[in-house]
């Protein structure tokens, strides 16, 4: 019975799938206007992880991201508002207009911050879990990091420093098989991700990204056990990026991978995947998926219309919030 999930459960899920769709294919449609000056590392292929993941999480609960973020912050409640205008640098931005796409931060729905360093997040992470056992609060964090990231001496470091702390910390390796555009097999000896955290002694798993309500199960177990003390999970979702590593653009045309490898993870689509699953089961039919998605255009509209609307930061602002003043 545990492992049942709601029906309006499944819903919400695909919901926020839409949602980070949508959100990802609008910047498609508006970075040719040169107004968006951040870079963008767009997240559509993979919005399974994100939304599974973060239905499991409290507003209080903390997250830390990557580059690639979009999926986790609009997964986790960010407004999306904030969220557009601080793309566009502007100062009603969640970050003043300061951070961009790459180092946004929303303490409000419980994301503290984002390194765009590979693994950069997973110390932060581990330092943000210590401090919730410290303080005896009843937090949990999750950490998204890729593949890339398993290649850097922090990965190994933190994990055994969180499974020797028992902190309260869920890893969530979302591994497209590429860090730039280098494909694992060319960086790592074995295809064993999942292996290397179990080695340092916490549960690990490995699942496919188009696996919806498996991550979500996955992710459940996972929250709870940090939440009752039991210390950190690990999950590798197996995924894939549609879009280049950074930009609008697909990337096969300049040979960074194979066209067909492309090709064959689209119709594996986790967005097109997870809709489907849940029109066989009566769950949705194609007239609920139209009305969500309306909805979450007119959101993302009026999230547009916010941003340009809004003024650039002062130039006397440049150094504000950057340095701490002291009381």
């Amino acid at each position: 019975m545990k492992n049942l999930v709601s029906p309006e459960t499944k819903i919400s899920l695909l919901y926020t799938m839409l949602k980070i769709r949508r959100f990802e294919e609008k910047i498609i449609d508006l970075y040719p206007e040169q107004e968006m000056k951040t870079p963008v590392h767009l997240y559509i292929g993979q919005e399974g992880v994100a939304a599974a993941v973060c239905a499991n999480l409290s507003n209080e609960d903390y997250i830390f991201s990557t580059h690639r973020n979009h999926g986790h912050f609009i997964a986790k409640g960010i407004d999306l508002r904030a969220f557009m205008a601080e793309l566009y640098g502007k100062e009603t931005g969640c970050a003043r207009g300061k951070g961009g796409s790459m180092h946004c931060v929303e303490p409000g729905c419980g994301i503290l911050g984002v390194s765009a360093i590979v693994g950069g997040s997973l110390a932060i992470a581990a330092g943000a879990g210590l401090s919730i056992r410290m303080k005896k609060e009843p937090r949990v964090v999750a950490v998204f990091f890729g593949d890339g990231a398993v290649d850097e001496g922090t990965f190994h470091e933190v994990l055994n420093f969180a499974a020797l702390k028992k902190l309260p910390v869920v890893f969530i390796c979302e591994n497209n098989f590429y860090a730039t555009n280098s494909h694992q097999s060319v960086r790592q000896s074995r295809d064993n991700i999942d292996a290397k955290a179990f080695a340092y002694g916490m549960p690990s798993s490995r699942i496919e990204g188009d696996d919806v309500l498996g991550i979500y199960k996955l992710a459940k177990d996972a929250v709870a056990a940090a939440r009752n003390g039991e210390g950190p999970s690990f999950i590798e979702c197996r995924t894939y990026r549609f879009r280049g590593h950074v930009g609008p653009e697909c990337d096969y045309e300049k040979g960074c991978r194979p066209k067909e490898e492309l090709e064959s993870w689209m119709e594996k689509c986790p967005v097109k995947t997870y809709s489907d699953l849940l029109t066989e089961k009566g769950i949705v039919n194609r007239v609920d998926i139209s009305v969500m998605v309306s909805k979450i255009d007119l959101e993302i509209e009026e999230a547009v219309r916010f941003a340009k609307e809004s003024f650039y930061p002062k130039a006397g602002e440049l150094f504000d919030d950057v340095y701490y003043k002291g009381k």
